[in-house]
């Protein structure tokens, strides 16, 4: 492979759990923001909102990245323009914006020497985040990412081989012995970095199987089986979260889209 500064910060980054008690300066904080604004954008739909209070893992910046529709519409009405796109596409662009916006920031810390690690949860909690912050209707919480300087050292984790990924020109049909692979390459990597021992994570069965596992085989592939076998069958709870931020999909006739 081609390996450059870049390169290297790209490959090298991974999820950091514990931080020391450095704290950036606002010079880093702004080259990091300044660099999540530079990614590819649908018609900037999003938005930071940042936190240096008790943030998780003891990491000096709590940053949640959001979609934001409000600012849009602030603009379009000094053009006398309402919004009538449906929140599904609004929402579709948006997180593509505020996803690239987040990965841009990430490189830019570790490229300064900083680790990061995002909270996937958080659109589960929008509501409550929408109220700690007075957000605007119109503004979506989508993904929280700590950062800091790491106090711990490990390898990066595994992923799937390049042939598990990149197909071209028409995707594959993927044998048995793909699949294993893959399986292989994920499970084994993990249980070398003894990843799911260290954390004592694994997800208790909620279904009538019976549990076969022990941390001595226990790893990825069975890890997030479980979340997507057991996990979010019902989106009630997704689209309630919407709906409070003023997302209601499908829109109600009387909201405007709002």
């Amino acid at each position: 492979m081609i390996t450059n500064p870049i390169i290297e910060a790209m490959l090298n980054r991974k999820s950091v759990r514990k931080y020391t008690e450095q704290k950036p300066s606002n010079e880093v904080i702004e080259t990091v923001v300044r660099a999540g604004q530079q990614a590819p954008f649908a018609a900037q739909l999003c938005s930071l909102l940042l936190t240096r209070k008790k943030a998780p893992f003891g990491a000096p910046l709590w940053f949640t990245i959001c979609v934001d529709m409000h600012r849009m519409e602030l603009i379009m009405a000094k053009r006398g323009w309402t919004v009538v796109a449906n929140n599904l596409s609004i929402l579709l662009l948006g997180i593509q914006d505020a996803a690239l916006m987040a990965e841009n920031m990430v490189i830019a810390a570790e490229s300064l020497g900083m680790g990061s690690c995002f909270l996937g949860n958080t659109p589960y909690r929008a509501n409550r985040i929408q109220k700690q912050f007075k957000l605007p209707k119109r503004v979506f919480p989508l993904v929280e990412l700590v950062m800091g300087y790491p106090a711990e050292e490990f390898p990066t984790r595994p992923r799937y081989p390049l042939e598990f990924t990149l197909f071209e020109d028409k995707y594959p049909d993927l044998s048995d012995e793909m699949i294993e692979k893959a399986m292989k390459t994920m499970d084994d990597g993990y249980l070398a970095q003894g990843y799911y021992r260290k954390q004592k994570a694994k997800i208790k069965l909620e279904v009538d199987k019976a549990e076969t596992f022990t941390y001595e085989n226990y790893s990825w592939t069975e890890h997030i089986s479980r979340k997507w076998g057991q996990w979010f069958n019902d989106p009630k709870e997704e689209l309630e979260q919407l709906e409070k931020c003023g997302f209601a999909i499908p829109a109600k006739p009387d909201s405007n889209n709002k």
